[in-house]
């Protein structure tokens, strides 16, 4: 089913930079009333008066199951919501067990958590009215894994999991779910990392494609599209050969080891 964007409530987590601001503003563009929602509230209410349209914005802590409450009660305010965008998510990086434990879960709870408790919170009503649309930001890391991100492995993993799960649930019905999954994308959650060899798309790259979903709706989208045969590879692999690649690649520890704007990025997502 396609989504009618024009005047449409649109949700969009995560939208005060990056990929969620980008996927805002071509929204915004297309005529729909974006609610912006972000745990960065003086950012978001920046991005909602640039694009413009009868956009909003307001502080959301997916991780809180009450905030992400409040945020879409606040969309329905305006009328049904039509597409939910969960795109909010942080990465950590380093080996597994120099992480904190209790940054390893706070980063499955946004990563995850907030994916799960948006779906719920909107699809009783888009299966009621029979229409409507979710795009869940997952990862190529959903395909193939990484040392250095174990638990956003994981996260997205989960995500990508968990999309196609509810879609078997609700095949019979009108309402899509769409997983995106990008490559490394240049935003603040890749600065200072070292990402030589892996393919790279810019914000407006991923947006494009979310939006694209609204009208085909299908299951799952790699970007850039061709990635999505490595990571059908990958699976394939025995994960020794696969390890032993990434190895001779010098994939096995880029991603352990800090920069200046890598650990820039990490101080501000551990005051999230």
């Amino acid at each position: 089913m396609t989504i009618k964007l024009q005047d449409a409530v649109v949700c969009v987590t995560g939208a005060a930079r990056g990929i969620g601001k980008a996927t805002a503003e071509i929204l915004a563009e297309r005529g729909a009333r974006v609610v912006i929602g972000d745990i960065d509230e003086a950012e978001a209410m920046k991005v909602a008066s640039a694009i413009g349209n009868g956009a909003i914005a307001a502080r959301l802590d997916v991780a809180d199951p009450a905030s992400f409450a409040e945020f879409i009660a606040k969309a329905k305010a305006l009328g049904p919501v039509a597409l939910l965008v969960n795109n909010a998510g942080i990465q950590r990086t380093g080996r597994f067990i120099d992480q904190t434990l209790e940054s390893q879960h706070r980063e499955i709870a946004i990563n995850l958590g907030g994916v799960i408790t948006g779906m719920r919170l909107v699809l009783p009503d888009m299966l009621a009215q029979d229409y409507g649309h979710i795009v869940n930001v997952a990862s190529m890391s959903a395909k193939m894994t990484l040392p250095g991100v174990a638990v956003y492995t994981a996260s997205k993993f989960g995500v990508a999991s968990l999309s196609r799960s509810v879609r078997s649930e609700i095949m019979d019905s009108n309402v899509t779910i769409t997983t995106v999954m990008p490559s490394a994308v240049r935003t603040d959650l890749t600065a200072g990392l070292d990402i030589r060899g892996v393919p790279k798309s810019k914000p407006e790259d991923v947006a494009a494609e979310i939006v694209s979903s609204c009208h085909h709706g299908k299951p799952e989208i790699t970007v850039p599209r061709w990635l999505n045969t490595i990571g059908a590879v990958e699976e394939l692999l025995p994960e020794k050969v696969g390890s032993f690649i990434k190895k001779m690649a010098g994939a096995q520890n880029r991603l352990l080891h800090d920069t200046p704007q890598s650990r820039a990025y990490q101080d501000r997502v551990s005051r999230s």
